[in-house]
């Protein structure tokens, strides 16, 4: 199981940049975030696509 949080740790942490990249350009919601990565073709940890809520969980590990 600490594999596992490991590796989620370890993704929120490469996704995080391009999170605030796309709040400097103007993504203030989370659903403009998702989209954001979705056009970048930035993949979830398991190869989706990226929604409101799977921003969230990113944000809420990253703190």
């Amino acid at each position: 199981m600490q594999a596992v949080t490991a590796e989620a740790d370890r993704y929120a942490a490469n996704v995080l940049p391009i999170i605030r990249e796309a709040k400097k350009a103007g993504a203030t919601t989370l659903r403009e975030i998702a989209t954001a990565l979705n056009a970048r073709g930035v993949a979830t940890a398991r190869g989706g696509q990226w929604h409101a809520r799977s921003v969230s969980n990113v944000l809420e590990r990253a703190q």
